[in-house]
């Protein structure tokens, strides 16, 4: 199969618009270099050439372009001077994304970009293909990617169903998602955009009883600019935002300017991650994020929204259908991290103050650096605020924990999605007999952030609940295996003297995003006993990597008795 055949021109145009500066120092070049005449003549000879030899290469790569769907793979041949050949299995296969900018859409075309699990970046792109052929492939290679995947199980009942919608946004969750966004990333843009007048800003200033005025006004200026430039990027790129469920995926739509379709393999998921700002809490709406081992384009760190915003009831729905987790009763860090919170910011305010008194008596700048110690009323409630956002769960199946203010994250992660559990303390947590308890899986930003995190808990129960962790991840693992041997519940119970390293290693081969544990201890001391929650997922398929109904040791017991005796 090929390209369109007008993705010519289109890969023409852009690889002109790539080379826009080094044509204007081409132009300038010639210009200072020629006169009248030769000048235009001269400019229109090159830009004849530039145009041909880009023209050539691309009729040329489009004639080498083909792309074909065998029975296991799907191969791609490539390349101008010399011939490329790929082949992607379908069971790598992690999303099927398509891309369309306005221009695009007008001309009937789109960019099918296929990321495999693991990978940093697009292990296949088509530029360009028809609008049709995009979702032809879109549908075609989930439909493969499935079937390869059932082969590799025992009782392959998954069914192809149509894609049912489960989530659209409404005009007025875009509006309120427009209010409550504010990307930080827009801060530094505004930042450096206002220095450029910031010798116009200090002369206007004067004294600096002006400059206790100006402070609150600039922050003022700075949260409403990054603001609306955040509201303009959310509303664009969420502009009729729509999420399907078709099988054992879901499927998204989204954007405005450029329009993006992709896939969420639910076999992939790693961790869910709800989002509530200040305002969204305010209002009572929430996000959901969902992490996938592998790249996701358009977003960071492996990470796609599943709900833009939504109210928290309907979001906290959703993420029950995908990973059936308890009521949300967290558990607090003890309350001496609130002390420890207060007096690190007492600690700051003093010290800014101080600043301001060397500032005032040795560098001429005047200002009444006093009034930085009104400061001190807002630290207790700030040190409060901070431990009372943050927490941990643990439930039979998953760890969650919770942290932040002003953007609260709640962080669902599954026992058998766990590659890496530690805790650790620095020089100051040791002081309070305090740690950090770290999970980390394929998908997450844990070790750079503090999504996944249970911060500042008592140093004891930091290490009970590593332990506990690793605990529940090899015992799924263990009901993997019984699972994945037996195709049904009713079978023996494996014990940790039958769980050796081949059984480890053959779980690892069939599973893409298991990778290696960290440190492997048996617990101690056996964790409280949780509720078993009762929700169902949201796909139904039989594949390894589908969440299960927790089922009991003494169930199977139970289930086997049963069989014993049918038999005789």
């Amino acid at each position: 199969m090929k390209l369109h055949r007008l993705s010519i021109p289109f890969r023409i145009v852009e690889n002109l618009l790539s080379l826009i500066g080094i044509l204007i120092l081409l132009g300038i070049l010639i210009t200072t270099q020629t006169e009248g005449v030769l000048t235009f003549v001269a400019l229109g000879i090159a830009t004849i050439l530039l145009v041909t030899g880009i023209a050539i290469w691309q009729v040329a790569y489009y004639r080498r372009f083909e792309y074909h769907l065998t029975d296991d793979t799907l191969d791609i041949e490539s390349g101008v001077i010399s011939l490329r050949e790929r082949e992607i299995p379908y069971e790598r296969i992690q999303n099927v994304a398509i891309n369309r900018n306005v221009f695009q859409r007008a001309a009937g075309l789109a960019v099918v970009s296929v990321e495999t699990a693991g990978g940093g970046s697009t292990e296949a792109k088509l530029r360009y293909v028809g609008t049709e052929t995009a979702h032809w492939l879109q549908d075609e290679l989930s439909d493969l990617k499935r079937k390869a995947e059932q082969d590799r199980t025992v009782d392959p009942t998954t069914e192809t169903s149509d894609a049912k919608p489960l989530f659209e946004i409404s005009g007025k969750e875009l509006v309120i998602l427009g209010i409550i966004s504010l990307d930080s990333r827009f801060l530094l843009v505004v930042v450096l955009a206002i220095s450029a007048f910031a010798p116009e800003i200090i002369g206007l200033l004067g004294t600096a009883s002006s400059l206790l005025v100006a402070v609150p006004i600039a922050l003022l200026v700075l949260y409403i600019l990054t603001a609306a430039l955040s509201a303009v990027y959310s509303v664009t790129n969420y502009y009729d935002f729509k999420l399907f469920g078709n099988g054992d995926e879901l499927r998204y739509e989204r954007g405005l300017l450029q329009r993006f379709s992709g896939t969420i393999p639910l076999t992939k998921i790693q961790a869910l991650t709800i989002s509530e700002n200040v305002l969204a809490r305010l209002t009572g709406y929430a996000s959901l994020l969902v992490e996938t081992a592998g790249y996701s384009p358009g977003e960071s760190g492996g990470s796609q929204s599943a709900i833009p915003v939504a109210k928290r009831s309907r979001v906290l729905q959703l993420a029950r259908d995908i990973e059936p987790f308890n009521e949300l009763s967290f558990t607090r860090p003890p309350k001496r991290t609130r002390q420890r919170y207060f007096r690190r910011y007492i600690w700051i305010v003093l010290g800014l103050a101080g600043i301001g008194f060397l500032v005032t008596n040795y560098t001429g700048f005047e200002f009444d650096w006093y009034w930085i110690l009104v400061g001190l009323v807002l630290t207790y409630p700030a040190a409060h605020l901070k431990w009372k956002h943050r927490g941990y769960l643990i439930t039979d199946r998953y760890i969650l924990t919770r942290n932040g203010f002003w953007n609260r994250t709640i962080k669902i992660v599954p026992y058998h999605r766990v590659q890496v559990t530690f805790d650790r303390q620095s020089v100051f947590q040791m002081r309070w007999n305090l740690a950090t308890l770290t999970v980390d899986t394929a998908g997450s930003q844990s070790l750079t952030t503090d999504n996944s995190k249970a911060v500042d808990i008592d140093e004891e129960v930091a290490r009970e609940l590593r332990e506990h962790v690793i605990d529940e991840m090899f015992e799924s693992i263990r009901r993997k295996k019984r699972r994945r041997k037996y195709g049904s519940f009713a079978a023996p119970i494996v014990t940790a003297d039958e769980f050796d390293a081949e059984d480890l290693q053959s779980i690892s081969d069939n599973d893409d995003s298991f990778g290696q544990q960290g440190e492997m201890t048996q617990p101690e001391e056996e964790m409280d006993q949780v509720q078993s929650t009762t929700s169902q997922p949201l796909s139904d398929a039989s594949t390894d990597d589908t969440p299960f109904t927790y089922v009991s040791e003494e169930e199977i017991r139970n289930n086997d008795t049963q069989s014993d005796q049918k038999s005789k």
